[in-house]
């Protein structure tokens, strides 16, 4: 009976999205196996295109419509890179926020590299081989392996041959794969060590266990939680380890890692950068066991981060520490899955269709039933509501820790407008006789926002009318939109041309603060100076929100400045991100010293003084609950032309007759921002905003409950498809490239801010 293999196209056209079925001709039998890589003819536009093997059925009549299914061009390798699992997560997750599952694909299973591939190859037969003998001589009978799964029989035979197919790809990747080859395959071999090693060698040392289990003991309930599977919100300890140079946070997930890694299973963390990941790394060297832990982040070059994924699908239990993309990581037997600090915009997805990190983890702990992890020093909103709902469990420490917050502000006498007040100024003094001190500032950059000194018009360039800075005392002001130095300038308003100072960046608050603590160090650290760990030594380090470096032993002060200019980003969400750049930056501090925040007031300066962020979550859920506003409800952006998103939201109302009368809010004219970003449904790898249409056309948002949301995911998906399908047709008729994707409507679910 003739096989066919049912392909799923890496393509970011969404009327691709979809199985398609071709014959398997006899030569490739025995490598078409689920899961490799392949090449397929696309009949309607005549070229072969690249795709994955989802399954293989039999048919008695390989056709569909009376025409007979065209054949598989070819298998690309033999190793088998999408998982069942892996794929079951991906089509779910696309599901949900209407999008094309080959995007998801695109984001987790990295480039082939052949190099990589072809050791990691010859290290599974001869490990195979080891086995086989092993076997021979012992008399037992040996059972298929994780690392036997991922490798078809004829692969596996022919590992030590390349293909002609391989031997181009390799020619066309020379420039990477020979900058990182070596390491790839030292990375290969050594996973293929580890495989073959005894099984007391994957298992953690006692000392680790211990140490983790004495880090747990400070939560009573996290263990029986943990070993439950359960969803759990976990306050991390606001403080810098003693042990070392990360905060203890860091020391905690290590320690719900290594707990999983006791029981036989694999960890995946989740941290929102590089920055957070060292940290993290850092505990897990001194204390997991060696080779167990695997680097998923994009630092690394092609071959590794590819020889890092073989390894995974070898079946290894394993802690995987990366970025976004390590939600999706195709690890064996996934005991907990951990994500920190889940506020932070870096675990947003920009490119389509744009799924949040905890989104994913959610659907992901429902399909494979592993436990749930989402720790931090605050708690958001969309965590809160799970909590309130029942549907994710509350873990606290046995002993509340919370940094000394001050609420500082101008006393009488003082200046008004004093941008440090007394009682910071004679804290930041006290302090430096000791160590460091953290100073926080909004932006980085000498003066970031210039104004008419007369009017105080804000400055605009003459070209693009974007805002004018200036980088350095004295130098002329420069657009930072166009990046044209402006030469002269004259207010539109009252046409003065003298120029004022409307706010202070990092640089020029390290220039004031030098003057005013003579003799002491500065030390700048921002997107343009970064700097991730100062030692205890006095020094006063100014850093701009997310890019405060850590200090050794923690930093005797900790000042917090801008606060009230913070707080007027007109942002549905920017009470609850200031809170989380502030308790970010307290956490830091060592114990004892004080924190303080100027200038502020108000339910957020409250619940950083008394460190309740999780009462601050609750408090803007019932403000916003009778806005109807997320996360108390759905957003979805739909962006195009006027025709185009009329269109679609006139299906969309005939499909889901139950959506609200106030559930659309537009379609009113698209300004070029989008509502925080959003992601093209039917153009991936671009970032959120680009594509068909942009800077033109209209927007409208579509608030539902999370009861509709299948339906008007299906719903807005079949629109989006629909417009392609018509894009495509009028190209055609004009006689345009029938290979470019001419989708004018674009769609994102969870917009992850709103512009107020």
């Amino acid at each position: 009976m003739p096989l066919v293999a049912r392909v799923l196209i890496d393509s970011p056209l969404p009327q691709l999205d979809r199985l398609f079925d071709y014959v398997i001709p006899p030569a490739l039998r025995a490598d078409a196996v689920p899961g490799v890589r392949v090449k397929v003819p696309l009949r309607t536009a005549g070229r072969v295109v690249e795709g994955y093997l989802v399954e293989v059925v039999e048919r008695p009549e390989p056709s569909v419509a009376g025409k007979p299914l065209s054949e598989l061009d070819a298998v690309v390798s033999p190793v088998a890179v999408l998982t069942p699992e892996l794929y079951a997560l991906a089509r779910r997750v696309a599901d949900r926020a209407a999008g094309s599952a080959s995007d998801i694909l695109r984001l987790v299973i990295p480039k082939r590299m052949v190099r990589a591939e072809k050791a990691w190859l010859a290290a599974r037969v001869a490990a195979v081989a080891d086995a086989s003998d092993a076997v021979v001589s012992g008399g037992g009978d040996s059972g298929a392996t994780g690392a036997d799964a991922a490798v078809s029989d004829a692969g596996a035979a022919k590992a030590a041959d390349a293909d002609a197919d391989a031997d181009a790809d390799a020619a066309a990747d020379a420039g990477v794969v020979d900058a990182g080859a070596s390491d790839a395959e030292a990375s290969a071999a050594g996973a293929s060590d580890t495989a073959a090693s005894d099984v007391e060698s994957t298992e953690p040392a006692a000392a680790g266990v211990a140490w983790a289990r004495g880090i747990l003991s400070d939560f009573p309930d996290l263990p029986a939680a943990l070993a439950d599977h359960a969803r759990i919100a976990l306050d991390a300890p606001p403080r810098p380890a003693a042990a070392g140079p990360y905060g203890a946070w860091a020391e905690l997930i290590s320690a719900i890692a290594l707990d999983t890694l006791a029981r036989g299973q694999s960890t995946l963390i989740v941290v929102p950068d590089q920055r957070d990941e060292d940290q993290v790394l850092a505990v897990l060297a001194a204390h997991a066991p060696e080779g167990v832990v695997v680097q998923g982040d994009a630092r690394r070059s092609g071959p590794e981060r590819y020889a890092s994924y073989l390894r995974l699908l070898g079946g290894e239990t394993a802690i995987v520490v990366g970025n976004r993309s390590t939600v999706y990581a195709p690890a064996a037997d996934v005991g907990t899955v951990i994500i920190w600090d889940d506020g932070d915009p870096l675990l947003s997805e920009p490119l389509s269709p744009g799924v949040h990190v905890r989104d994913a983890a959610l659907v992901r702990q429902e399909l494979e039933g592993s436990a749930l992890v989402l720790a931090g020093h605050t708690r958001t909103t969309d965590v809160e509501r799970l909590v309130q709902l029942g549907w994710v469990r509350e873990v606290t420490a046995r002993r509340r820790e919370s940094p000394t917050v001050v609420l500082s502000a101008t006393r009488d006498g003082e200046a008004r407008g004093q941008r440090v007040p007394s009682a910071a100024f004679a804290a930041a003094r006290e302090a430096l006789t000791h160590g460091p001190v953290l100073v926080q500032v909004a932006r980085p950059g000498y003066a970031p926002v210039l104004v008419c000194a007369d009017c105080r018009t804000p400055a605009r360039c003459p070209h693009c009318t974007g805002p004018l800075r200036s980088r350095r005392p004295g130098a002329a002001p420069e657009c930072t939109w166009c990046g044209r130095t402006i030469g002269s300038w004259a207010c539109g308003n009252c046409q003065s041309t003298r120029l004022r100072m409307a706010s202070s960046g990092s640089e020029r608050t390290a220039d004031e603060l030098g003057r005013a603590f003579p003799n002491t160090r500065v030390i700048v650290a921002d997107g343009d100076h970064p700097v991730t760990r100062v030692d205890a030594r006095p020094a006063l380090v100014v850093a701009t929100r997310g890019a405060e470096p850590h200090a050794d032993g923690g930093y005797r002060a900790v000042i917090l400045l801008d606060g009230d200019r913070m707080l007027l980003a007109e942002h549905l969400r920017i009470g609850e991100s200031c809170l989380r750049w502030w308790s970010n930056a307290a956490a830091l501090a060592a114990p004892g010293a004080p924190v303080h925040l100027v200038g502020v007031t108000g339910p957020v300066a409250r619940a950083l003084a008394t460190w309740t962020q999780p009462a601050y979550a609750r408090a803007e859920l019932a403000d916003r609950a009778p806005l109807h506003m997320p996360p108390t409800v759905r957003v979805a952006a739909v962006e195009g032309t006027a025709t185009s998103v009329e269109t679609a939201l006139g299906a969309l109302r005939e499909a889901v007759p139950t959506l609200d009368a106030g559930a659309v809010l537009g379609p009113v004219p698209r300004d070029g921002s989008g509502a925080g970003g959003t992601a093209t449904s039917g153009s991936s790898g671009r970032p959120a905003g680009t594509g068909a249409g942009t800077g033109a056309g209209v927007r409208a948002l579509v608030r539902f409950d999370y009861a509709l949301g299948r339906p008007v995911a299906e719903a807005l998906r079949a629109a989006v498809v629909a417009d392609a399908l018509h894009g495509r047709s009028r190209d055609r008729r004009a006689g345009a490239d029938r290979f470019a994707s001419r989708t004018t409507l674009k769609v994102r679910l969870d917009v992850p801010e709103l512009d107020l």
